[in-house]
């Protein structure tokens, strides 16, 4: 079993961490993104997108999607359970993952897209939509604040997956120079609580 990623890139990152907080060890292969290796074919038969990372199983089957990936290993390796554990705590893991995913996580990465031509090569980008991206994630910046006045975790008192994906968003902002402000104390807290674990450094 073994997982293609790219050390640098955010989405490998939060399944790297997600396995972490589970005590998993992974075989990981690293792409060059830059060089267009996981544009080869050989990849491509593996995973249709070519999106990374992509999890490939001993008996050859293949899971793409950082999130169906985390999914397997939450079924597969139930303890440490970091997607809910109550019928209301699942639905509100899924809540906040998706909304960092949708407001903040995917407007950073249109930013980073459109507004640097890192994928000019595969992509035709569009600076002025990755402005507004930008500023679209620093204005949920303020949700997120907003919510974590009441909660330590984002949800609640859960530490979840869904405090991984906004803390790999959050550091692969500062990509784009999107930063926690001082107006932003509450995130700085939870930003502070999350990024001390031990799974961050993975």
């Amino acid at each position: 079993m073994k997982i293609y990623e790219a050390r640098t890139a955010p989405n490998p990152r939060r399944v790297r961490m997600f396995l972490a907080e589970k005590g998993i060890d992974m075989e990981y292969v690293q792409l060059d993104l830059a060089g267009g290796d996981n544009l080869a074919e050989t990849m491509r038969s593996k995973n249709v997108t070519t999106k990374i990372p992509f999890l490939e199983l001993d008996d050859g089957t293949c899971i793409g999607e950082s999130m169906a990936i985390c999914r397997y290993f939450e079924e597969t390796h139930p303890d440490r359970p970091l997607l809910g554990t109550t019928p209301l705590q699942k639905a509100q893991v899924e809540m906040w993952q998706r909304r960092v995913e949708f407001y903040f996580f995917l407007a950073v990465g249109m930013c980073f897209q459109h507004t640097t031509g890192y994928f000019k090569d595969r992509m035709t980008p569009v600076p002025a939509w990755g402005e507004e991206c930008g500023k679209n994630a620093v204005a949920f910046l303020d949700t997120l604040e907003q919510h974590l006045a009441e909660n330590t975790y984002l949800c609640g008192d859960y530490f979840s997956a869904a405090d991984i994906t906004l803390l790999c968003a959050l550091d692969f902002a500062r990509v784009v120079k999107i930063k926690l402000q001082d107006q932003h104390a509450n995130l700085k807290r939870w930003y502070e609580l999350v990024s001390s674990r031990e799974s961050a450094k993975a």
